[in-house]
């Protein structure tokens, strides 16, 4: 079987246990491969370099954007002990989302300008205790956020109008008509 070599610099194992410090010391910073049954077995490297990579590593994973998340999305939540059910569980009629149920929100990608009012936490529990699904805490959250993200979304931000008020006839006349 070929395998791709990704350094220049080998040796084999036998070699590298006797004075794997010289070893590295002529790799100067590189990575020496290391041979066992002519096949490569694993990549050595100084503690230097390692810390190199690693840096470069954390330094890609983090995005190269000029975005910026609010300041409270990072702030971790007060250490209160709050109840949550272990498990899969069937929505009831006291189930509250997290404390820092935004901040989590915004983490699966789902931005939440305003937490969750009282009647569409409401409006949630009622639709599911019905359906009787259960699901764990944490998909529970994540249904309420989606939940709250597309009502929000579908109303455009206005309150609903209600349907029971009768409007008010206009009592001018328009120019230009005669009336």
């Amino acid at each position: 079987m070929s395998s791709r070599i990704l350094t220049p610099d080998v040796i084999g194992i036998d070699a590298f246990m006797q004075d794997h410090a010289s070893v590295l010391a002529r790799a100067e910073g590189q990575a020496v491969a290391v041979f066992a049954n002519n096949a490569p077995a694993f990549y050595a490297l100084t503690p230097a370099r390692l810390a190199q990579l690693l840096e470069l590593e954390a330094k890609l994973a983090r995005p190269g954007s000029d975005v910026t998340l609010d300041e409270r999305l990072y702030e971790e939540p007060a250490a209160a002990p709050v109840a949550v059910p272990m498990g899969k569980f069937a929505m009831y009629a006291g189930w509250q989302p997290d404390v820092d149920f935004q901040r989590q929100a915004a983490l699966w990608g789902i931005a939440l300008t305003q937490p969750v009012t009282p009647e569409e936490l409401a409006a949630f529990i009622a639709y599911w205790q019905a359906e009787g699904k259960v699901f764990h805490h944490v998909q529970w959250q994540q249904k309420l956020a989606r939940s709250v993200q597309i009502g929000r979304a579908s109303s455009g931000g206005m309150a609903k109008r209600d349907i029971n008020n009768l409007s008010e006839p206009d009592q001018q006349i328009p120019p230009g008509f005669r009336g």
